[in-house]
Order: structure tokens, then sequence, then C-alpha cells
């Protein structure tokens, strides 16, 4: 009878290493190939529409490329009629961090004034984009004859495309032929040049903005409303809790997930909403209403076109939207909202 003998055991690991296997990424890819490969076209994209962008704005914001200075070399046609090109004595070169510089200490551009107006435009467009929601998300959200009508007539101006909203707006506040004259004369009040003075002008893009964001709101802060418990409410009113007091209590709370998404969604794309400056006011008077995505338009397209500033501009949008977003998930994480 053979005896068969077993070999050496291997050896343990080293205490404190893990023994060798395949990589986390690795043993990913062999249980879930099939999700990484309908994930990898969306990641191409990204990469092709999103960070090859971000990554060429990076960049350009460290240069002093403008439209003057982007060719290598300058032709000239010599009286033979043929050119003659030698290099561009004035060619674009690498700055590094002054373009930050002369844009945040003044000396290019109107980047505090910009950011102002951009501040105030978005505060006061949110506040109204989120407290009209709310209220009507809460008429809605009750028993009523034409729900669905109102429903569908308060989505509309949302379905309409922002470009026709911003010219009906803007043909609204007109001062010889606007409704909003005809009805300030008909109660005997003078006309109003809208555009003559900032903050009328303001108040044009304003309305318009409040007029395009409110039913995003609404249908959000309505879909928050029907997954908060009926009986939470029953239970509420047989303690004798008013209807204001279960809004507060109830209503609110339960909102509070959906709130803290769309106001952080609210604001970012307030803060970035081009056409509606740019289509309404058109900067009036004098480039006072231009907020920052606007500023950097006009820098990147209008006169010498300036790239590398625009895209300092760019940057900055990014840099203040990105520090605004981690304190906004912070101040949320300390109230027990984890997202």
């Amino acid at each position: 009878m053979t005896t068969v003998t077993a070999g050496p055991a291997p050896a343990p690991a080293p205490p404190g290493r893990r023994p060798a296997g395949p990589s986390r990424l690795r043993r990913s890819w062999d249980k879930h190939w099939y999700a990484w490969a309908m994930v990898l076209p969306v990641v191409l994209v990204l990469a092709v529409l999103i960070f090859y962008p971000l990554v060429r704005g990076v960049w350009l914001s460290l240069t002093d490329l403008t439209e003057a200075n982007q060719v290598a070399e300058v032709c000239t046609r010599s009286i033979t009629g043929g050119e003659v090109c030698k290099e561009n004595p004035n060619r674009w070169e690498f700055v590094g961090l002054d373009n930050y510089a002369r844009v945040l200490t003044g000396q290019v551009g109107e980047f505090w004034q910009w950011t102002s107006i951009t501040l105030i435009w978005t505060s006061v467009c949110v506040v109204f984009h989120y407290g009209l929601g709310l209220g009507l998300a809460t008429m809605l959200n009750r028993p009523m004859r034409l729900r669905g009508l109102y429903r569908v007539l308060l989505v509309l101006p949302w379905a309409v495309p922002a470009f026709v909203s911003a010219f009906a707006w803007k043909f609204i506040f007109n001062e010889r032929f606007g409704l909003a004259n005809s009805l300030l004369s008909a109660v005997g009040i003078d006309p109003v040049d809208w555009f003559a003075n900032r903050w009328t002008s303001l108040f044009t893009a304003v309305v318009t903005n409040i007029w395009l964001g409110v039913p995003f709101m609404m249908v959000a802060l309505l879909g928050g409303m029907q997954t908060i418990p009926d009986e939470l409410y029953e239970a509420a009113e047989i303690d004798g809790a008013s209807p204001w007091q279960r809004f507060v209590n109830i209503t609110l709370p339960g909102l509070r997930p959906v709130s803290m998404t769309v106001l952080l969604l609210g604001t970012i794309w307030t803060f970035n909403m081009f056409p509606i400056i740019f289509l309404v006011t058109e900067g009036q008077p004098a480039g006072q209403t231009d907020i920052l995505v606007t500023g950097a338009y006009r820098a990147a397209f209008e006169g010498i076109r300036n790239y590398s500033l625009a895209s300092t501009y760019g940057v900055l949008i990014l840099s203040i939207l990105l520090v605004f977003s981690i304190f906004y998930r912070r101040a949320m994480r300390k109230q027990g909202e984890v997202w």
C-alpha cells in the first residue's frame, strides 16, 4: 500500500499584509462586467463633452490667449503677389495665475459688480421659486375640481423653451407697446422705461425667471408631499392640531430631503441662467445687469475675443458653486440629512 504524503503547507502571510489576490477593481469587473459595459459609453460621452472642455478651460485661464495673438505666424502679401510669413512676436504665452490676480483685483472686467448682481439675482429668484412652488404644490395636493387641468396649465411655462419666454416677457416690458405699461397707463401711472434703470431692468429678468422656474419647484415638492403618509395627518387631526400646525410639523419636515435637493439645483441653475439675462435685459443699462456668465460670454465673443479671460471667469464660477455645494452639504449633514 502506497502512502501519500502531503506537501509543505503554504507559508502564512506576514502579519499586517493581506494575501495576494485579484484587486478590488478586477473582482468588480469579473462580477459586474455587464454594468461596466453599459456605463462605459456614458463615461466616454462625459469625457468628451465635460472633462476635456473643463481641463482645456483651466489651461487657457493660465495663458494670455486672445483672438489677436492666437496665430503662430503673421503673413503679409508682398509686391509680387505672394505671402511673406514670419513668427508672431506677440504670440500667446503661459502667464500662470496672472489672469486671476487681474480679475480679482479689478484690473480687468467687472468681476465684483457682476458677482454682487449674480448673488442678488440668484437669492431673489430661488426664494420666489421655492415659496411660490411650495404654495402651489400645497394647493394642488388637496382634493379639488379640475385639479388635473390646473396641473397642466401650471406646468406649461416649464414646457415652453426659455428663449421664447424671454422674448415674450421682453415684449411685455417694452416701453411703448408692452402690456405692463399699458396696464400702468390704464390706472393713471406714467409708463416706465424698464431697461433704463439697473433695478427695474433686473426686475424684468427676475419676473421672467420666476415664471420659468416655479413649475419645476411645484412638481418636485408636490411629488414629495404625496410620499408623506396620510396616517400622520389623521393622527395629528385627531390630536387637535390645526392645519398650520400640521403643515409646519408634518409637511415641512417630510419635504426636507426633497427641499434640500431642489434648492441646491435651483441655486446652481439660476446662478448660471444665461439666456434670461442675455435676452431680456441684454445687460442694460450699460452692462449694469450683467451676471458672471454673461460677463464671461462678452469676454469670449465681443470685441477682441479674450479666450483666456473668459476661461478665467468660467473657472471662478465653477469654484464659487463648488465651494457653495460643499458648505451646503456639510450644513445639511449637521441637520441629519445624508445625501
